[in-house]
């Protein structure tokens, strides 16, 4: 067995996004504490955080309907739309403080300007988006925010879009030119590679199987893929990002805080195409409206994406079921997450959500032809024998009760720590990488309090806003985009 006798400062489980980000703060924070990263495969971003199994969007809400919802009344609510944007912008300042300290070195390798489009046809969807964007152009987190019903304008914004689409059919778009596509594998591997420079222990093939904790140190426990040896090591604080997988090594921990969530995986696939006469006709990412009755992770949207300095287009996602828990996981994720504590509440977040079940089940039956008519929904004239099905990452959509008791499958990300904050992993999914920074700033604050007013200043530093809402803030949001479009150099918001 492979034992390290002396306690590191902080273990991180799991080499994504979240890790490394995490691991970034700390070590501006407490540059003499030790920290270990242990990753169960061969290199670190191969899972949700590679440039391929997610769509790569700089979530900031500009495009995306479904966090700008239509309430009963008509009427459109944009606030998730402003706190996401918000979110987004410290992840922003924090990578331009790397660029500038040198960390990052060619920001283009993993962030590049791309519009973000909303498209929708139809009478009522027009509507809808007329009324959001009126709820947002004068926001001062969107501005540059575009909007027009002119399908010769559209065209011109888009040209895979309009195309082969009856003349008579009501269409609208919004679109905003300082969008991002951001490759968050590209930007995993430049953190982690500034961590092992500043001396923290990158240990792959290692996957974590037991966590208890003993005194004030947790003793972590597992196997090496390589070689098939045992391993232990103690740490003072552990986070979990493993992903999917973070849900049971967080059970494996015993602590209460775990108690009555479970998980529900659903994979995604999407269609691509590297043909460049394609790629050409198409610069944005461009996203709709989930039919109705499918679920908002459902939204279809028509990318372009950046990866390794080449240009692609990805349409989906499509949705579909393994009970793998990570894409390198087992069949038997699903089953061996159940516990006495979180079985009712599994069972009646899934009756409670039947229609999702009927989508899932619509998805894994819809043939090859099915996913490129939905396609052509978006673009009219897309041939077949241009795009090629691949699979994306797997998504563990959080299933817990709500204040009131209720069973529910929530959309977005949790931290769940332990009351002595010890120890925390992530759980969930979208927006998650694009919010990364704010998350574990969040975590911090919750683990470290004695020490995170003393860390206050050093993260001021790292994140001007830091305490302050830049949307409310005309001048100070202006100030902070121009800011960071210069040190990430990106385009800014177009003034109209």
């Amino acid at each position: 067995m492979d034992v390290v006798p002396e306690p590191v400062d902080v273990a991180l489980i799991g080499g994504g996004i979240m890790s490394a980000t995490l691991g970034a703060l700390i070590s501006e924070l407490e540059p003499d504490w030790s920290i270990t990263i242990l990753e169960g495969l061969g290199d670190v971003a191969l899972e949700s955080s590679n440039a391929w199994n997610n769509a790569g969007t700089g979530h900031a809400a500009l495009c995306e309907l479904n966090y700008s919802p239509e309430r009963p009344d008509g009427t459109v609510d944009v606030s998730k739309a402003i706190d996401i944007n918000e979110q987004f912008q410290v992840s922003r300042q924090f990578w331009s403080f790397l660029v500038e300290q040198g960390v990052i070195p060619e920001p283009q390798r993993f962030i590049n300007s791309v519009p973000h489009l909303s498209f929708v046809w139809g009478e009522d969807n027009v509507a809808y988006l007329r009324k959001r964007f009126e709820a947002l152009k004068d926001h001062p987190l969107f501005a540059g925010l575009e909007y027009t019903e002119d399908a010769r304008k559209i065209r011109e914004w888009a040209p895979l879009l309009i195309p082969g689409r009856a003349k008579s059919q009501p269409v609208a778009a919004t679109r905003i030119t300082s969008g991002t596509d951001v490759d968050f594998g590209a930007l995993t591997h430049d953190l982690i590679d500034h961590l092992v420079a500043r001396g923290a222990d990158l240990r792959l093939n290692y996957r974590v199987t037991g966590l208890k904790k003993k005194g004030d140190v947790w003793r972590i426990r597992g196997r090496r893929e390589v070689g098939l040896t045992s391993f232990e090591l103690n740490a003072r604080f552990v986070f979990v990002g493993a992903g999917g997988g973070a849900l049971t090594l967080l059970q494996r921990s015993g602590i209460r805080e775990i108690r009555g969530y479970g998980g529900f995986p659903i994979s995604g696939q999407f269609l691509r195409t590297d043909e460049p006469s394609v790629v050409a006709k198409h610069q944005g990412k461009v996203y709709g409206k989930a039919s109705v009755g499918a679920p908002p992770m459902s939204v279809p949207h028509l990318d372009t994406r950046v990866v390794d300095g080449n240009k692609s287009l990805l349409f989906g996602p499509y949705a579909g079921f393994t009970p793998k828990f990570l894409k390198t996981g087992t069949w038997w994720d699903l089953f061996g997450s159940i516990r006495w504590h979180n079985l009712g509440t599994m069972v009646g977040a899934g009756l409670r959500n039947l229609g999702l079940v009927k989508y899932l089940v619509g998805e894994l039956l819809a043939s090859r032809a099915a996913k490129h008519r939905v396609l052509q929904e978006f673009a009219p004239t897309a041939k077949r024998g241009d795009w090629r099905l691949i699979t994306a990452g797997q998504r563990v959509q959080i299933m817990k009760r709500d204040a009131n008791g209720t069973p529910v499958i929530q959309l977005g990300t949790e931290v769940v720590a332990a009351a002595d904050g010890s120890i925390a992993g992530l759980l969930g999914a979208s927006p998650g990488a694009s919010t990364a920074v704010p998350i574990m700033l969040g975590l911090l604050e919750r683990c470290f309090p004695e020490k995170f007013e003393g860390w206050r200043p050093g993260l001021q530093t790292m994140i001007p806003s830091l305490g302050a809402k830049l949307s409310a803030d005309t001048k100070a949001a202006a100030s902070s985009i121009a800011a960071t479009a210069a040190k990430l150099e990106l385009d800014e918001p177009s003034r109209r």
